[in-house]
């Protein structure tokens, strides 16, 4: 195709050409050329018809001809769109005010604009026209042109006026009718659009225009069926835009007209406006498949409507919810049932869903409120419904079926009505059990006592009695303990309780811990003979029962029970054995003690009681004057155990073997060496004793004094008023008269600061400021302890000191002393204590490596209690997520979850759920949530984290009504948890912006 600068260019080519051929003609006969251009015009050849009436123009001498040439110029500047073309025809209007042509010109240009659809320029021009002289025909036209220009700008108002002048013409009659009719439909005036249809009398041309606007009109009329024949048949003839919005109108008319069969292939049909559906589509779709019990496909629609709020959207939610109920849905219902509870558009919807949603809160648990509160908030908003007796008696089961025993409390503790008391005694004891497991022993106890005050259940009461007694225990009330104990297990319903097989035991515990070790025996007994499933307590009952024996001199039932305990092949099979060969000393079979211990030593190689079997099977090789035999494994201790108590004594016991058998000099050197490792401990004193009588015997005195004024703790001279001030301040310590014996052992260290007994009275001071909860004042005494030799009460300074520090919450000096306790320790308990606080201080720190490793050591100790288990699990998981080594953090929750309880319990659920969400498995990790809810729901950080997951699991499920109610829960009721509640709005609105690329109805 010719491009239009080409033809432009060969026209003026043709034209030019054509003039200086003919330049002479052109002259002589004006009129000739100006019909050419005139002829070229009427062709439409504007181009050329421009050029040539501007050539004209420029000879022209009569001025009648320039003003036609002027006209057409301007014309067709306008029908070629050439810049400056309305202002060639303005120029024409003021160059030639009195041309017979200027009205001409105006319409022209109208008429011309309204052809080429460009409607506002078209009134423009009409507007400088003039209507006299006009025929009636060319005024019809115009008034029609005006018309539909106003229409098709949607200036209503001035369509109608111009319309209606020719609504009557036989020539633009039938076609302002149509448009009147549209107007009218347009403005919802469908009784005037009907009349005006009805008028127009060339039917055909506009039956099929008129098809959809009539139909949608008896739509809009409520006349459905009318609606319905009338669409139907359009359906074949209409675009794919058209067919769309007559298939809405057919589907809403069936729906309206319950036949729900019938709508649905039409409402399906429907594309939307503007490829969105609004939320009364989602309605009608889903509540014709819910008509028709396709509760999944009815769940599908509904839930896609969102931010709703209106009647519709309250008639949908509560259909949703029992479409949930109809697919056994039963926590997606709950929720659908609340937000319909919210709505007020319809009372007795708001109604009937607020009482399924309380049922369904007492049925499977409430994750926003207490169920008890919920129930409450019914009963006062709807005093008169006919369920009210039911949910009084659902009220009180409530508070116990809920598990959220910290909202239940506060609600009775408001309410201690009568019909409550057997509610608030189970709740007090459901809670305190929660609180006990938390480690908070006080809270714990001031909750069974409230459990007690009400004695409706009496099991209860059992069973409130039995963990009273637990928390004085814990809180080192052992003789109150001891009376809760047998108070329990002179109750009938004990034995009817689970807590009875522990009774014996924890009843023996009781006695053991304050000496009483004969009272104790048939208790850990009682337990033996009762209970011989729990591997671990009944190992620690035989051996806590041979230790009371042991301690009650009965040695040989002492020795039968350590059997029993290393036949069970426990982890304390080592102590048993130990402790079987002590035995055999007291009851004069050295033989057999020699045996035993001999036995140990080759066996438990690893033991951490290998420093003392060595120690007592060289003092009875001692005892048995096997001197060689007793000097030989007190070495094995020295060179192998570098960290035992044992060694102090171990030297001691070698000089004194040398000295009685006249080895002398041996005596001296390992004397010396005594005192000189070991300065200022109790041997240290007796060894200077002894070497004193090898140097006076051997009249070697100037040597001792030489060696003893370089020993700081001995002063000769003040010898007996060192041993005189310390046995007075001692005094005052054993006679349980601490402020007397902090000041004689403060004025003791004043004057002997390096005595004999200096060691000792850092170690009673530091006690006695301890038990006063003067921490910092006891601090220095046990670091004077804890910095000298390895001494008899290095390690209880240690745990000590390091109870202080974390207690004072100085990670930084606590790291270091538990370190040194960790070293020190011989102790198995101490030792766990040390690297489990170890491994907390180090997470404090965000010294996740080394909390990792301590946790680590603490979970392959087999003596580690479960508690202490679940810290360090929890350490692992937690440092993992910290690094972001969440295979790790999995495998840690997982672990955790076997042995956790409580707060720890939750947070591992939590993450159960959390990493079934990443797995893209949503439904199980719902299911995780909804467990969450039912047994955890009084934590309420991870509940509000469960929720956010159990959202972002629905959205990917598809229920966009589930997730975003869910979050708005979130937000609303979490406020204490910026962090949730933050992400929670930032994925609410991810959702929302996502979901208004479907959802007219959804603002962003």
């Amino acid at each position: 195709m010719m491009s239009f600068f080409r033809l432009n260019t060969l026209l003026l080519v043709l034209v030019t050409t054509w003039t200086s051929a003919q330049q002479t003609a052109v002259y002589s006969n004006e009129n000739q050329d100006f019909n050419k251009a005139v002829l070229l015009y009427k062709e439409k050849q504007f181009q050329a018809a421009q050029i040539l009436f501007d050539q004209v123009k420029t000879h022209a001498t009569n001025q009648e001809l320039v003003t036609d040439c002027d006209f057409y110029i301007a014309n067709c500047a306008i029908r070629t769109n050439q810049v400056g073309a309305d202002a060639l025809m303005e120029r024409f209007i003021e160059n030639h005010p009195t041309s017979t042509k200027q009205n001409e010109a105006y319409l022209g240009v109208a008429h011309y604009y309204f052809a080429e659809g460009n409607y506002s320029q078209s009134l423009k021009w009409y507007e400088k026209s003039s209507e006299e002289y006009l025929t009636k025909s060319e005024l019809d036209k115009i008034n029609f042109q005006k018309g539909y220009a106003n229409f098709a700008i949607k200036n209503s108002k001035e369509a109608k006026k111009y319309l209606s002048k020719v609504s009557n013409s036989p020539e633009y009659g039938s076609q302002a009718k149509y448009y009147l009719g549209y107007i009218a439909y347009d403005e919802n005036n469908y009784e005037q659009a009907n009349d005006f249809f009805g008028q127009v009398t060339d039917q055909e041309k506009y039956k099929e225009k008129m098809g959809y606007f009539q139909a949608d009109m008896n739509f809009k009329l409520g006349n459905f069926q009318k609606a319905i024949d009338l669409a139907e048949p359009q359906l074949k003839k209409s675009n794919a835009i058209e067919k769309s919005e007559l298939s809405k109108i057919i589907g809403e008319s069936y729906f309206n007209l319950k036949k729900y069969d019938k709508a649905l292939p039409y409402l399906l049909a429907y594309k939307g406006k503007n490829g969105k559906w609004s939320n009364t589509d989602f309605y009608q779709l889903g509540y014709t498949y819910y008509q028709q019990k396709d509760y999944e496909n009815a769940i599908s629609q509904f839930n896609k409507i969102i931010e709703g709020n209106d009647f519709i959207a309250q008639n949908a939610y509560y259909h949703l919810a029992e479409s949930y109920l109809k697919t056994d849905k039963k926590q997606q219902a709950l929720n659908a049932f609340k937000t319909t509870s919210e709505m007020t558009f319809d009372a007795k919807i708001q109604e009937d869903a607020h009482l399924n949603y309380v049922k369904l809160s007492y049925e499977i648990g409430n994750p926003y409120l207490a169920t008890p509160e919920v129930i409450k908030a019914f009963l006062e908003k709807y005093p008169t419904n006919a369920a009210v007796a039911e949910l009084k008696e659902l009220l009180i089961n409530s508070y116990i079926t809920s598990k959220n025993y910290t909202e239940a409390l506060v609600l009775l503790e408001k309410n201690r009505s009568p019909e409550n008391k057997g509610a608030y005694q189970k709740v007090t004891f459901y809670r305190g059990l929660e609180v006990f497991i938390d480690g908070n022993y006080q809270e714990a106890y001031n909750l069974f006592k409230k459990s007690l005050s009400e004695n409706k259940d009496t099991k209860i009461t059992a069973r409130a009695t039995f963990w009273k007694a637990e928390c004085e225990y814990s809180l080192d009330q052992f003789s109150e303990a001891l009376l809760t104990y047998k108070q329990f297990l002179s109750q009938s319903e004990a034995l009817a309780t689970p807590e009875y097989k522990n009774a014996n035991y924890n009843l023996a515990y009781a006695y053991f811990k304050i000496k009483e070790y004969e009272n104790a025996i048939p208790y850990f007994l009682a337990f033996i003979n009762q209970n011989k499933e729990d591997k671990s307590r009944l190992t620690d009952a035989y051996l806590r029962m041979a230790d009371c024996n042991f301690i009650s001199s009965k040695y040989w039932p002492a020795m039968d029970a350590y059997n029993k305990a290393i036949e069970l092949k426990c982890v304390d099979a080592d102590y048993a054995a130990f402790q079987k060969g002590m035995s055999y000393g007291f009851v004069n079979k050295n033989d057999r003690k020699i045996e035993d211990l001999s036995k140990f030593v080759q066996t438990y190689k690893s033991s951490q009681y290998l420093d003392d079997a060595l120690y007592e099977l060289g003092a009875t090789y001692e005892a048995e004057e096997q001197n060689d035999k007793a000097i030989a494994t007190f070495d094995a201790l020295v060179a192998n155990h570098k960290n035992s108590s044992y060694l102090p004594k171990a030297l001691l016991k070698q000089g004194l073997i040398y000295y009685n058998t006249d080895k002398d000099e041996a005596a001296i050197v390992k004397l010396k060496k005594l005192v000189a490792d070991f300065p200022n401990s109790p041997e240290s004193i007796e060894a200077v004793a002894t070497a004193r009588s090898i140097y006076v015997s051997n009249g070697k005195v100037d040597e001792y004094a030489i060696w003893v004024k370089t020993l700081t703790f001995v002063n000769v001279s003040d010898a007996e008023l060192d041993d005189d001030m310390y046995e007075a301040a001692e005094k005052k310590y054993v006679a349980n008269n601490p402020k007397q014996a902090i000041a004689g052992f403060t004025s003791y260290l004043s004057q002997f600061p390096n005595g004999k007994h200096a060691l000792k009275v850092h170690f009673y001071l530091a006690q006695l400021y301890f038990a006063d909860k003067l921490e910092s004042n006891a601090i220095p005494h046990y670091e004077y302890v804890a910095n000298q030799s390895r001494n008899l009460y290095t390690e209880q300074a240690l745990v000590r000191l390091s109870e202080i520090y974390l207690k004072a919450k100085n990670t930084e000096a606590a790291i270091l002393v538990l370190t040194n306790l960790e070293i020190q320790a011989e102790y198995p308990q101490n030792k766990t204590f040390a690297q489990a606080n170890l491994m907390k201080c180090y997470y404090a720190k965000q010294d996740y490596v080394n909390s990792e490793i301590y946790a680590d050591k603490v979970l392959k100790n087999p003596k580690t209690e479960d508690i202490i288990k679940s810290d360090a699990q929890i350490i692992i998981a937690r440092s993992a997520i910290k690094t972001n080594n969440e295979a790790g953090a999995k495998e840690a929750y997982a672990k955790l979850q076997k042995i956790a309880k409580g707060e720890l319990a939750a947070e591992a659920l939590y993450y159960e759920a959390y990493f079934k969400n990443k797995e893209a498995k949503y439904d199980a990790s719902n299911k995780t949530i909804e467990k969450y809810a039912a047994m955890y729901s009084g934590y309420k950080y991870f509940a509000a984290k469960a929720l956010l997951v159990m959202a972002k699991n629905y959205y990917a499920l598809q229920d966009s009504f589930q997730a975003t109610e869910i979050l708005k829960s979130v937000i609303d009721n979490y406020t204490e948890f910026q962090d949730v509640v933050t992400e929670a709005q930032t994925e609410l609105d991810k959702i929302k912006e996502e979901e208004a690329k479907r959802n007219s109805s959804i603002t962003e």
